[in-house]
């Protein structure tokens, strides 16, 4: 059995139930979270003059980051492909809110957009997959 099924996914296609879409919509918001702090961690690092605990412990976070994505209820092309938009969102909030810089319209536009294409990807209901 694959970790589709095992997730509670229909690997053939169809909807996605309101409970699996809530993890799946939790997974992608831990996954950038991680992703986006150990990037951080290791800008200090390098950037900023922190101290080596910083790289490493940001390392940590991203080696820990690629292992949550692998339990996502979708393949890995379409979960990564996703993830892009997730990640896009999440920097500019991260930007915001961390380092102070507010998005302008545009940002606020193309993160949108990002949102949009999110939804499609992971969430829209397939017709089922003739096997």
């Amino acid at each position: 059995m694959g970790a589709d099924a095992r997730a509670g996914a229909d690997p053939a296609g169809g909807a996605m139930s309101a409970a699996l879409m809530g993890r799946s919509l939790g997974l992608f918001a831990l996954a950038g979270l991680m992703e986006i702090g150990g990037g951080y961690l290791v800008w200090l690092w390098l950037r900023e003059g922190r101290g080596f605990v910083f790289g490493a412990l940001g390392g940590l976070v991203l080696f820990l980051y690629g292992i949550v994505p692998t339990f996502q209820p979708a393949h890995f092309g379409r979960v990564y492909a996703a993830y892009g938009g997730v990640f896009v969102i999440l920097s500019v909030l991260w930007g915001w809110g961390i380092d102070g810089r507010a998005p302008d319209r545009f940002d606020v536009i193309g993160a949108t957009l990002c949102l949009l294409g999110v939804g499609v990807m992971m969430y829209w209901p397939r017709a089922p997959v003739p096997q």
